[in-house]
């Protein structure tokens, strides 16, 4: 399985289904990390692989749905390089803030931040992450003008917020609520939907005072173009049967991630509707990373 950078959301599922696919196959499945770019290199990495069902890879909004727009000159295509699997994990983000902080709420901070135009820092993952898309959606939405700062990682990020760098970031909910339980930094929301079950305390964007807001980071799994029909079916049962069992689940949701299984046909749609969604976002940012 050809993932991202290592201690990742990324690195993390794709450790947990090699484990499951390992027991059930009885042959070792490994994990090869090709970190950096926004996760670009993994996927140029298995968009070249052979297709032979001996190489997957775990696709993320990053470099599926964002990088589309993001990068000038992509060297793999999200649709005619990749055969889909299944959507395999959705995972909301907190909008959190550092602890000094004046405002106590989302409303709060939206009224906060309109009155200080470029002056509040947010910090991202890197460009065109979740954590820095789901920002920009925020400035787009809320008419605000939040300065993107970007780091090498959603670690190094909340590091940021937590010293003070950064006073405001979207993170991905693994990374973000142990901090937020030992109160190193301020939650104003979750960016799901529904409230997180891990966390159902913390309110979602849309009852903080943002109706509609909403921004997920998700992963998938897909295997090189041409890999054979057959392959891709028994691949699908395979995967989704280990995502709907109970103990996968609860384990996922320790995690901070929802499994969310699909048919091959599913996530085609699911990456076509995202590249939608988020080159508005992108274009309106005027964001680019080369």
């Amino acid at each position: 399985i050809i993932a991202a950078s290592a201690g990742t959301t990324n690195d993390i599922l794709s450790r947990h289904l090699a484990q499951q696919l390992t027991e059930r196959w009885g042959k070792q499945v490994i994990v090869d990390n090709r970190p950096g770019a926004g996760a670009t290199i993994a996927a140029d990495v298995a968009a070249k692989a052979a297709p032979d069902g001996y190489t997957l890879h775990i696709t993320q909004v990053a470099s599926f749905a964002a990088a589309v727009t993001l990068y000038r000159k992509l060297a793999y295509d999200p649709i005619k390089d990749f055969a889909p699997i299944t959507l395999y994990a959705e995972t909301p983000l907190m909008l959190v803030a550092h602890p000094s902080m004046p405002p106590a709420s989302l409303r709060e901070f939206i009224d906060f931040a309109k009155k200080r135009p470029g002056a509040i820092n947010f910090a991202s993952a890197s460009s065109g992450t979740a954590s820095h898309l789901t920002t920009e959606l925020l400035n787009h939405v809320a008419g605000l003008k939040l300065a993107h700062v970007p780091y090498k990682g959603a670690g190094a990020a909340m590091l940021a917020l937590i010293s003070g760098e950064a006073q405001f970031s979207s993170i991905p909910i693994p990374i973000a609520l142990p901090q937020v339980k030992a109160g190193k930094v301020k939650v104003y929301a979750v960016t799901s939907k529904r409230r997180f079950p891990g966390a159902p305390d913390i309110p979602t964007a849309a009852e903080a005072g943002l109706p509609g807001f909403e921004s997920t980071a998700w992963f998938g799994m897909s295997a090189p173009s041409r890999t054979p029909t057959d392959l891709i079916s028994r691949l699908n049962r395979e995967i989704v049967e280990i995502l709907r069992a109970p103990a996968i689940r609860d384990w996922m949701l320790a995690q901070g991630a929802e499994p969310s299984p699909s048919t091959p046909e599913e996530y085609a749609a699911h990456i076509k509707s995202e590249i939608a969604k988020w080159k508005k976002v992108i274009e309106v940012s005027g964001a680019r990373v080369d």
